[in-house]
């Protein structure tokens, strides 16, 4: 594979209660590399959609996510279902692909994670008759209500929750700059965030102040 390839990796993310300390204007940083193959128990391969705001971070449109405990067509699979448990329609995939990247090592540390994993997969397959992560996205949507609460349903929900909204990329994507050392958002655009409505002044209340 000759063509620059920007390779998935989990962009900085608070732990722990930590608060990030990512800049709001700081786009977020994606390295890249030029491979002549892949290597690993598997491989996502996407492309970021023009629109995309991290298409313009790289020579390359292309994504690729290494797997090392999972197979290609479970990538596959959990990425199109971690898509149906967080829908957002213009979220990119490699977005998404941070939580299979997650997932993907749960299951390399753990074989009970990873038979947990392809079982889950294997029924979703059987059911659909074929490749599960090419069925129509409402016949998606009833399998994936349909395994709520589940242990797989778990692994994904708890381990995406994270993976999903607590980094860069994320925050760049639906506008949220994380913490600005102590004075957070108090001083610097606490409202901004356009996909959420503006209160009332009246009921914003004054901003605290130190004493």
């Amino acid at each position: 594979m000759r063509d620059t390839i920007i390779p998935i990796v989990a962009p900085a993310r608070a732990h722990d209660g930590q608060h990030s300390h990512a800049q709001p204007s700081a786009s977020p940083r994606i390295a890249l590399t030029r491979r002549e193959f892949l290597r690993g128990s598997g491989v996502l391969v996407g492309t970021l959609a023009f629109t995309s705001i991290f298409a313009s971070l790289a020579p390359s449109r292309v994504w690729a996510l290494e797997l090392q405990g999972l197979d290609t067509h479970q990538g596959e699979v959990l990425l199109a279902f971690t898509k149906q448990v967080f829908p957002h329609k213009t979220l990119d995939d490699a977005v998404y692909a941070l939580a299979v990247k997650d997932i993907d090592a749960k299951a390399k540390a753990d074989p009970a994670v990873r038979q947990q994993i392809a079982d889950a997969i294997a029924k979703l397959d059987a059911g659909a008759g074929s490749d599960w992560s090419k069925r129509a996205p409402d016949q998606q949507a009833s399998d994936v209500a349909a395994l709520a609460g589940t242990p797989f349903f778990e692994t994904v929900r708890t381990t995406g929750v994270v993976s999903l909204y607590s980094n860069a990329m994320a925050y760049a994507h639906f506008g949220y700059g994380a913490s600005q050392g102590d004075g957070g958002y108090l001083y610097q655009g606490f409202n901004n965030l356009s996909w959420l409505p503006d209160p009332p002044a009246g009921d914003s209340g004054p901003i605290p102040k130190d004493s």
